[in-house]
């Protein structure tokens, strides 16, 4: 391809289809990328009467053609636009193994890139599930039910998206989210039609279906977030306006409240969640920046560390006796032992004004500063400099945070499952502590992290999160301690009961485990 050929094809992609009539190439070019459904295309029967080019076999052609001319759509348009953006969805299935069984859970998620990279919601794996217990992950294409096998990477700690991989087979059948983006194109306003997509369930093949709203609110929360008044797509798939260009990827559908009346009882009040269709996406600007931030690893390493517990807005009488009513300010409840924070300077009851030498943005309601400060945080990488203004005693201070690498989080944590017994026990970590207001130095014993329903361990009153420090009489200093004296327990078959020393929240008991 000369250079000028190359050029158009560029243009081609960017959404301008005058380049079209000066490139003889664009459909061999574009043949392999954009392979569609639709035949002879409006693209190839312009170039047809330009006399440039016959169409391509195998109909090249994709939506991106059709909606540079975005300008002069109609309705009738939408279902071209529906059957081509379809492409980027996709349903994700995977197990999660237990000690007991492996549940089967289904997600949707977005395509990113032509190497099949899919985001799923943050919702859509739980915090505590370690990465091993994920297993024979699968995507689904709409209107399909050919499985194709996926690989998890981990997730993201400031997105908190879950990133897949397809195997490569798979990928030549998506199409990723970014090809329908449009530069200039507008962000919704209120009042602005939005559609998307929903994906039924397994036993109907995913079939997709459409959704169609219009935005009633846009609030920042801290991100740019539009909530619809009523659902656009299902949680985790791109929203897009009238012409077909992205807006959004929808999150998780808030609760909404309602009163639920009967004959016999007085209006009682309900909480509804729509687990299969959502109304509330993030703004397009709050998505592409961050579709790059593809884990290092499973475990979604490194996370950016302060070790600040407690962030909470100013009460507005001390806000107002501070001089504080014109911007947002948080009162740091405790900086927690051995931290960054606490290298750094910072004490209890510090009032943060400022990080990088920007005062905090006001937002509404003031709870949502927090999570702009959690987000400056999680979006530098341990190591870097974290400037942080507070007011201390009247005194304004400048502090100059290092941040560091936050310890190991629960699904992180060594874990073993002893099955005679019916419970799996997993390492004290630095979080346990903080809960517990333990010090480092105090720290020692595990965690039930597992009690199996009617097991011995179960019988003797073990549940989960209760915090081991003795077996049979003898003080447990570390997991391997704890490991050691229940595998003995364990394959002794002579044993009859076992007795450990837990502490629950503030109650202390000491807990006989009958084996026979």
């Amino acid at each position: 391809m000369n250079r000028e050929c190359s050029a158009s094809c560029r243009s081609l992609l960017a959404g301008d289809v005058r380049s079209v009539i000066a490139c003889k190439q664009a459909p061999t070019v574009l043949t392999g990328r954009f392979a569609g459904s639709r035949g002879r295309s409006w693209l190839g029967r312009i170039c047809m009467r330009n006399g440039i080019c016959a169409p391509a076999p195998a109909a090249w052609i994709v939506m991106t053609g059709l909606t540079v001319l975005s300008a002069g759509l109609r309705a009738a348009d939408l279902p071209d636009l529906f059957a081509e953006r379809v492409k980027s969805c996709v349903t994700v299935g995977f197990l999660i193994e237990s000690e007991l069984d492996r549940q089967p859970v289904t997600v949707l998620g977005t395509c990113i890139d032509a190497n099949g990279t899919i985001i799923l919601p943050s919702s859509a794996i739980g915090s505590r599930v370690p990465a091993r217990q994920l297993k024979d992950f699968k995507i689904y294409r709409p209107d399909s039910a050919t499985a194709y096998a996926a690989e998890y990477l981990g997730q993201d700690v400031l997105t908190g998206w879950h990133f897949v991989r397809a195997e490569a087979k798979a990928r030549a059948e998506l199409v990723p989210v970014t090809a329908w983006v449009r530069r200039g194109a507008p962000e919704p306003r209120l009042g602005d039609e939005v559609w998307g997509i929903g994906l039924r369930g397994k036993d109907e093949d995913f079939r997709p279906y459409f959704l169609l709203n219009r935005v009633s609110l846009i609030e920042p929360m801290p991100q740019a977030t539009a909530i619809a008044a009523a659902e656009v797509g299902g949680p985790g798939l791109p929203v897009f306006n009238r012409a077909g260009a992205l807006v959004g990827l929808t999150l998780n559908s808030f609760g909404q409240n309602f009163l639920m009346f009967s004959r016999r009882d007085r209006a009682l009040p309900v909480v509804l969640v729509d687990a299969e269709e959502s109304s509330v996406f993030l703004l397009a600007k709050e998505v592409l920046p961050y579709l790059g931030r593809i884990p290092r690893n499973v475990s979604g390493r490194p996370f950016p560390w302060l070790g600040a517990f407690g962030l909470e807005p100013v009460d507005p009488e001390v806000a107002r006796f501070l001089h504080l009513e014109n911007q947002s300010a948080l009162v740091l409840s405790e900086v927690l032992e051995n931290s960054p924070a606490e290298k750094a300077g910072l004490k209890g009851h510090d009032i943060i004004v400022a990080l990088d030498g920007r005062p905090l943005p006001r937002l509404r309601p003031e709870q949502v500063v927090a999570t702009y400060v959690e987000r400056e945080i999680d979006r530098r990488q341990p190591g870097d400099i974290l400037p942080v203004t507070v007011l201390r005693d009247n005194q304004r201070l400048d502090l100059r945070v290092k941040l560091g690498d936050e310890p190991k989080v629960i699904r992180e944590a060594s874990r073993r499952y002893f099955e005679r017994l019916g419970v799996t026990v997993r390492e004290f970590l630095y979080g346990d502590g903080m809960v517990r207001r333990v010090k480092i130095a105090d720290q020692a014993g595990v965690i039930v992290d597992f009690v199996k329903p009617n097991s011995p361990a179960a019988v003797g009153e073990l549940a989960p999160d209760d915090w081991i420090r003795e077996i049979d009489g003898r003080a447990i200093k570390t997991y391997g301690e704890a490991v050691d004296a229940l595998a003995a327990i364990e394959s002794d078959q002579n044993r009859t009961e076992f007795v450990v020393l837990t502490n629950r929240g503030s109650d202390t008991a000491v807990r006989r485990v009958k084996l026979k």
